[in-house]
Order: C-alpha cells, then structure tokens, then sequence
C-alpha cells in the first residue's frame, strides 16, 4: 500500500516537473499545477495562494473554483481558512470547512459548494511563501497518505517559487528578490553606509527538487549523513576540553545527526519523489515551523542547531560552500544571521556595514563594530534569506532600518543623508586641533573609547585628547583560549607608543554578563547583568587580573600608566584590587622589571549603591569614570537590551540627572577627578547637558568628537544650567524639552 502511495507519488512529481519545463509563462504553470493536482489527488479543487506582501495572500491559481476570483480574491494573513494555515504554518484538514474555527466565506470563488479542505504551507527554511489546498464537495477528511503527498508537492512548489519558476504579473507573483525591501531592526551602531551585500554565509540553492532515481538519491543521503555525523564526532573530540557551553552545542549536533527520526523522514521524502537535498531543505523547514512556536525555550534555541546541521549536510549534497567564487565587492555590506567577533575582525575595516539577523545591542559583534566604527543594525528580520549576494543595499545605524533593492527615491534620500553627515565631519575637521572652549569660558576634555589597534589612528585624526576607556577585553573574546602575557605586553606597549604620550585609560578585564570568553565555563546565571562580572570576576580569580597588571605595566616601561577598575558596586572592591595593584608593583620590582613612572588607579561607577558610598571612599580613589551604559540601565531597572523598556527613559530625566549632580559634587568635595564614558557621551544634546551638570570630561566613539565639540563650542553652560535647573522645578519629567528651546535659539 506504502510503495504504491510512493509511485502515485513520484508519478505526480515527474509530471509537475515536465509542466515546469519549458518556457512557458508563470501563470501557465500556475494552472497546469493546480490542474495535476486535483486530477492526482482526485478533488474537484486545487488552489495555490501566495503572498503579494507581508500581510495579504493572493489567489493566484486555480482549478475548480470560479475563474474570476483568481487574482481578485485576496485575505490578509490570519484571516480565513487559508490565512490560518499562512499564520500558523500548521496543516488544516477538516471535513466540514463552514464550521471549521475561523472559516469565512468568499462568494466570488464558488466555494460554498465544497465541505472538505485541506490546506497545507508553502514555506521555505521559515519564511511562508502561501498555501497549496485542495476542497472536495463530499464530508471527508483527507487521509494522511493525502496530507503527507500535499507537502511534498508544497516544498517543490516553495523550491521553484525560490528559483522564479512563477513570475508573471501582479504584486503576488512578481520575482524573488528583485524588489525594494525596508527591513526594521535595532540601531546597534551609529552611521549610515551604502554598498552591496556580501552574504557571510550564502544560502544553498536546491536547484533540483524532483529526483529520477530514489535508490541513488537514498545512497547520496546515506552518504553524506555519515560524513555529516563523522564530521561532528572529530568536533567533538577536538573539543572534549573546550567548555561546557560549545560542548553542550555540539552533543545536541550529534543527537540531531543520529535521530532515527529525522533520517526516516528524509528517506520517506526521497521514496516519494523527491531529491536527498530537497528531503533535507523539507525536514529543515517543517522542524523550523515547530520549534519557533514552541513554548520551550531549550527547544527554540534549538532551532539554531538544527538549521547549523542541516545546512552542513545540504552543503556535503551539493558542494556548495562557503566559497562560491564570488568576490568580495568593494563597498561590502555584511549580511548574517549572526557572527562572532573573531570572524568580524577577519573582515576588518573593509566592512562599510553590518546587518544582522539576529544579535543584540550588547553582543560581541557589537563591541567588534563599535571599536572599528561601522555601521550595524540587528534583529532586521528576514534579512539573511532575502538578501543575495551583490544586492544595492542602504544601511541607516541611527534608526535601525535597512533598505534593501531600494527605489530610486529612497537612494536620493539616503545619499543626502550621506552627504550631509560628509559635509559635517568636513566642519567638524576645521576645528579638529581647537580645544572645547564654551562661550562662557569653560574647557571640557574629549576623549575617546578604544579596544582595538585599529582605532588608534583616530586619536590624532578626531582630535580626541587621550583615550577615556580602552577596552581590554577585546583581545580575551576573539580567541579560543587565554592570550599570553607576553601577547599582552606587546599588544599594550603598542598601544601606548600609539598614543605619543597622551593619558590611555586601561580598563582591566570586564567580562560577564553578555560577555563571555569562548574558554571560560559558564554560569548560566539568571540575570548575568547583576551576576558574576568584571572585578567580580577579577577579585575571585587573582591569577587573570594580577597577569594582566604585569603586562600593563612592563608595557609601560618606565612611563605614566592609568588603570580603571570596572563595575565597582562598593568601596571594599576597590580596594581590594588596588591592593593587587601594590603587590603587583612590589613583584615587578624585586624581579628588577622597569617600574611606570606613575601610577593612577580608578574606578568605574556603574551602580547606584557606590554613588552613595562613604566619603572616604572619594577621598582614596584616583579617579571616578561614571559608566553612563550600566548606571542608567540599572537606575532605572531597564535593560538594555530590552526593546520594550530600553527606550522607555530618557537620559535627561530630571531624576537621573540629579544623581550625576550629587556625583560631581562628591568628587569635588574630595578633588577627585571626574569623567562621563558612555553611549550618552558622544550624544550632543546629552553631552552638552552633562557638562552643564559639572562632568567636564567626556569620553566617547571618535566620530562623535566632532559634533559634541561643535555643539559645546556654540552654548552658554551656565545658561543652560539654569534652564535645567528651571525645567526641574517646574517638576517636569525630562529637561529635554526645554533644552531642546534653549539650543534652538543658540
């Protein structure tokens, strides 16, 4: 009975394929599908639905229901029988269609007179194409042989949708990826780029869906499946003294590699006509379609696996890998669903742009993009299958959006922008080597964050007087095991020598949270924000913090050196690390190492509770840097990361602006030197009221040196103070508005 369903099966492939050949038009295919389908299935209806846009599915196929509805018949997403199937990605086969759970009627179809249906998805590795469903007018729920037929012909219909098998006119069955796309995402760094796409890892083509000989097509799939799993096994091996996380990862590679389940499946695919690449690109779409609605988290996360696997097996099919010849273009925009900042460095500054898929404002690939000051965007939805390889693409990391095949308008508007932020960095350049002066005479140090190499260029070309915060965990998280301390010597004193004698503020190892080196073994904390992170990590591990203080300072040889303590939440951590410092110093002298001619030794204050530390705290410390990122996030109680809440409060909120103001006037009771590093920093409008408030060092990315000089260089700070401190005292939430009055009229 099995082989049987498996020939009628294979016998409807082999005809959709020679309906597809040819040079007929898109809707002529269309028709006859839908014609062989019914005739094969034996329905009187069969209709293929596809989307015309991201909400609205078309009819654009027929056979059985009235022929003017084609193309005329539309129904937004969720909306329907049919719209149900697109919303959900899940089957629908019930007997009685007029009283199924969200059934409505289209008369202009003729429809009433059919009581079954059964709808199934067109969908392509998660992203829904249409519905293929076929009616009957006798009260009959489709058998399982029936629904199981209908998907195979679903994911070829997806396959050759893929390929422009169905283009033709109308918004429904215009061709894949040719037309303007806007994708909306999260601003992760600043910059509006334009170029062409370069995939990071381009998308297999299966490019013959329908198989000749089964018993061939299984023999290719055995094969590869035990390269794929030979493959994972020698990961597995390597990686037997690797942490637990990467472990974790790929034990779930192999119990995915070595499920009965999934290699069933595929064979029973490839016994009903199709091809061993087309089983996989099945299987993959279908486990897609249930693990991204699962309630489960484990099982979400998951579905990166499975897609990781199945994409490795598809490439051992086809033997498309990541080289496919193309070149890198010389205006590269990155596209990926995700990447890690070993592999962003590979690229480099040749970048123009990052989009990605998936990440976070906070993750690796976003402190990589910061420190090399290329324009990124992620969570743009969509963006790693829509996009191909040399697409015309416009990257705006001030607000977050892609334009992708953009219209000509668009392009018009986008290079204006272009040119108006060129033309400003031109004004910014004449008063490059000028100091931020105010008109009320006041001299406000800019300074500029750092953690590669690369940026070291642009403390004379910014105009930046020092380096406020060079990041030095950089160099931990884009390799796979502890630098030497000798590699971090090295690395140091380069730095240093960059610098021509200019104050470098070193900020010692701050990982946690969403920092976490690849050799490392997590601690799958609930809420790594307030977990074990930074001088946490530090006090409890002496033997990280104390390398990395002899490396700073035989860096230093002999010269000034500066080193700033991260996450301080109270006065006890400082001093326990200041005195690592000491003994540190004491070693290096007895082993007859030059000593640094000086030694500053601050903290970062990223917590409210050491705002409110004792005064004496003030009195010992070196220096304070405010932490501007963390301190408002936990101020607050909004994470950052968090798209609901992050926006939510502004930084000139009277309530935290107040706290910078009891800051300042801490250190100014002691004589401590004082600094503002952060996001809001290189933000002119929050800058600008930052330094009203008495933070007369800021430190920022070095492209925002420029327009926060210009801005200070054009206000009155005490001016502006009184008009924040009027705005307070009306009882406004946020003083942004009556700034906003104040700098209009400047």
């Amino acid at each position: 009975m099995v082989e049987s369903t498996e020939s009628e099966s294979r016998k409807l492939l082999g005809r959709l394929r020679e309906a597809m050949a040819g040079d007929n038009p898109g809707q002529a295919r269309l028709d006859k599908i839908t014609h062989l389908i019914g005739d094969s299935i034996g329905t009187e209806v069969c209709s293929v639905y596809l989307f015309r846009d991201d909400d609205t599915l078309e009819l654009c196929a027929s056979e059985g229901l009235n022929v003017e509805s084609v193309h005329q018949t539309r129904m937004r997403i969720g909306e329907g029988l049919v719209g149900r199937v697109a919303k959900f990605g899940k089957v629908i086969n019930t007997p009685d269609a007029p009283n199924a759970k969200g059934f409505r009627y289209m008369p202009e179809t003729g429809e009433e007179r059919f009581s079954s249906f059964l709808g199934v998805p067109i969908q392509r590795l998660g992203e829904m194409l249409g519905v293929l469903v076929v009616q009957s007018k006798d009260a009959r729920e489709f058998s399982s042989d029936a629904v199981y037929a209908l998907e195979v012909v679903a994911m070829v219909i997806a396959e050759m949708t893929e390929l422009g098998a169905f283009v033709g006119e109308g918004a429904a069955l215009s061709p894949l990826h040719q037309q303007p796309v806007l994708l909306s995402g999260t601003a992760a760094q600043e910059g509006a780029a334009e170029g062409h796409v370069w995939l990071h890892e381009p998308r297999v083509l299966v490019t013959n869906p329908i198989a000749d000989d089964p018993e061939r097509e299984q023999v290719r799939l055995g094969e590869a499946v035990e390269q794929l799993r030979m493959g994972v096994d020698k990961m597995l091996e390597i990686s037997q003294n690797g942490d637990k996380e990467q472990l974790e990862v790929l034990e779930a590679y192999r119990m995915f590699a070595n499920s009965k389940g999934w290699m069933r499946r595929m064979e029973e695919d490839i016994a009903r006509g199709l091809s061993a690449e087309a089983a996989v690109e099945k299987e993959q779409s279908q486990a897609r379609a249930r693990l991204s609605q699962a309630q489960d988290a484990y099982l979400r996360e998951r579905l990166s696996d499975l897609d990781d696997l199945s994409n490795r097996l598809l490439r051992i099919l086809t033997g498309q890998g990541a080289e496919t010849g193309a070149e890198l273009p010389e205006d590269p925009i990155l596209v990926a669903r995700n990447i890690g900042p070993a592999e962003l460095l590979e690229y480099g500054r040749n970048l123009k742009g990052i989009v990605l898929e998936e990440g976070s404002v906070g993750s690796h690939a976003a402190i990589v993009a910061r420190a090399l000051a290329i324009p990124l965007v992620v969570n743009a939805k969509r963006i790693s299958t829509e996009a191909l390889n040399g697409d015309h693409i416009m990257v705006d990391g001030e607000q977050g959006v892609v334009h992708l095949r953009p219209d000509d308008t668009v392009v018009g508007a986008f290079r204006d922008k272009i040119a108006m932020l060129a033309q400003a960095q031109q004004r910014y350049a004449s008063i490059r080597d000028k100091p931020a002066v105010t008109l009320d005479g006041q001299k406000i140090d800019l300074v500029m964050n750092a953690g590669l190499m690369a940026d070291l260029p642009s403390l004379e070309n910014s105009g930046a007087e020092g380096v406020g915060l060079f990041r030095t965990e950089l160099q931990f998280l884009v390799r796979n095991q502890m630098p030497r301390r000798s590699e971090l010597v090295a690395l140091y004193k380069r730095v240093l020598d960059a610098a021509h004698g200019k104050r470098v503020v070193f900020r010692t190892l701050d990982i946690g949270s969403d920092k976490v080196l690849p050799y490392m073994k997590p601690n799958d904390e609930p809420n790594p924000a307030l977990g074990w992170r930074a001088i946490r990590v530090g006090l409890d591990k002496p033997g990280i913090m104390r390398m990395q203080l002899q490396a700073l300072m035989r860096a230093a040889d002999g010269r000034p050196l500066t080193v700033m303590f991260p996450f301080v939440a109270q006065a006890d951590e400082y001093r326990a690390a200041r005195d690592e410092v000491t003994k540190t110093l004491e070693r290096e002298r007895i082993l007859g190492h030059a000593l640094p001619e000086s030694l500053e030794i601050g903290a970062m204050l990223e917590t409210p509770s050491l705002a409110f530390a004792p005064q004496k705290f003030f009195d010992d410390v070196g220096f304070i840097s405010v932490g501007g990122n963390d301190l408002k996030q936990f101020f607050f109680a909004a994470d950052r990361e968090n798209e609901r809440v992050r926006k939510r409060y502004d930084s000139l909120n009277v309530s935290f602006l107040s706290l910078i103001e009891q800051i300042v006037e801490r250190c100014a009771i002691s004589g401590t030197p004082l600094s503002f590093c952060g996001e809001d920093a290189g933000r002119p409008i929050e800058a600008v009221c930052l330094a009203a408030m008495g933070m007369h060092t800021l430190s920022m990315r070095p492209a925002s040196i420029g327009p926060v000089k210009s801005l200070l260089m054009r206000v009155n700070l005490a001016d502006l103070r009184r008009v924040i401190f009027a705005s307070r005292h009306r009882g406004d939430q946020s003083v942004r508005g009556a700034v906003m009055r104040y700098l209009r009229e400047v």
